[in-house]
């Protein structure tokens, strides 16, 4: 396993300077260098590591999402609430609908089965998008109307439509016996129940930090607030909510009522996010079997392609009365191409469950990731220049100060 680890790192470091020194998303050369060291190419990472990379994956994206918490401040998202809710959903449903309706058609698949693969290829990555947001968001690119911000949080709720909706589908497969209505519940289950774990989750931190401020070193707190979000992510999974959303809204939290502490911690974790990062993009390349996605051949990038049109129509119906012009516009639907996460997690699920069709499922949900996860970097990183407008901020008060006015 240490082996593993060196591997990882050095390819994971490898791959981020060479494709930042060729101006292209340092995230997509660690992309490649986990498909090009995993299991289904050189095979020289440790299978206690692959078995274990679906954890590893989450932590890191807990530190990604504690840190995009971080940079949201109350004002900014009282600006893009309202949209970011349509965000999340509005092209996730669209483009998940439009790929059920020609897979059914396409494949002489049943809508239940077209149902599974549809939301299995709906959802976006966070773990693509929310890092790119960051960087945007510090350099001031698009925050005269907060759109890193937007973007930001509509990519996370957008995963729980997905995820909600492919278990509603797995369900009627295996024909659990429960109700669709109660299923689809657990929409806006998860998004309430996550938001209010993360608050109690963030106020108890919060008064703890401030009890013991005085015998609590810069360390001792970051140890906090890691262990605090480690466990609320377990506890959302256990109490079926968004385990992400909360982590999120504890770090939105400890930034308007705890400030200082907010940015003593940050610099720490931008430190880990530096390693994270590696472990993150290596092991979502690791899961990527070139083979499988050649299967999925000229219907499923087909599939693919009318998907990511759907959601483009999606982005432009929900971000209609937002204030943002047609490049503003652009740019939201350029960010809300890539797909890795989701694709790497539960591609796999309904081959496992005996689905038939699975096979091809797993192969159209790899190509999506091959095809989409560069094309968004890429297209985030060209186009952001070219359709955003930048602003100079110095700190969060300049951007309450650009966001009030």
């Amino acid at each position: 396993m240490i082996k593993s680890v060196l591997i990882i790192l050095f390819f994971g470091f490898l791959g981020n300077k060479i494709f930042s020194k060729i101006k292209l998303p340092g995230l997509l050369g660690m992309i490649i260098a986990g498909i090009i060291v995993g299991p289904y190419a050189l095979n020289l990472i440790d299978g206690a590591i692959l078995d274990n990379a679906a954890d590893i994956r989450s932590m890191a994206l807990i530190i990604i999402l504690l840190r995009a918490g971080l940079g949201i401040n109350k004002e900014t998202l009282k600006k893009v609430g309202k949209v970011s809710m349509k965000m999340a959903s509005i092209p996730c449903l669209l483009e998940g609908g439009t790929i059920l309706l020609i897979t059914h058609y396409l494949l002489d698949w049943s809508f239940i089965q077209s149902g599974i693969l549809a939301f299995i290829i709906a959802a976006v990555s966070p773990a693509v998008i929310v890092p790119s947001m960051l960087k945007l968001k510090e350099s001031g690119r698009g925050m005269d109307k907060g759109i890193p911000v937007l973007i930001l949080a509509g990519s996370s709720i957008d995963d729980i439509f997905a995820m909600t909706l492919f278990a509603v589908f797995m369900g009627l497969e295996k024909n659990t016996g429960v109700p669709l209505g109660k299923q689809l519940l657990a929409i806006p289950f998860e998004i309430i129940g996550g938001i209010l774990l993360g608050c109690i989750s963030g106020y108890m931190i919060i008064k703890i930090m401030k009890i013991f401020k005085t015998k609590f070193s810069k360390q001792d707190k970051l140890l906090i607030l890691l262990a605090s979000s480690f466990g609320v992510y377990i506890l959302g999974g256990v109490i079926k909510v968004s385990g992400l959303l909360s982590i999120m809204t504890i770090g939105f939290l400890l930034l308007e009522y705890s400030k200082e502490t907010a940015e003593e911690i940050q610099p720490s974790l931008n430190k880990i996010w530096y390693f994270a990062q590696i472990f993150l993009f290596m092991l979502i390349g690791a899961a990527v079997d070139i083979n499988i996605a050649i299967k999925a051949g000229l219907v499923g990038l087909l599939i693919i392609s009318i998907g990511l049109i759907a959601r483009t129509i999606g982005v432009v119906i929900a971000l209609m009365k937002s204030g943002l012009s047609m490049k503003e516009k652009l740019f939201c639907a350029i960010a809300y191409v890539p797909k890795a996460t989701v694709q790497a997690a539960i591609g796999a699920k309904p081959l496992e469950a005996g689905v038939v069709g699975g096979e091809l499922m797993l192969a159209i949900a790899v190509l999506s990731i091959i095809v989409t996860a560069p094309l968004g970097a890429i297209g985030i990183k060209i186009s952001a220049p070219k359709l955003l407008n930048k602003v100079k901020i110095v700190n969060e008060e300049d951007i309450e100060k650009l966001s009030a006015s």
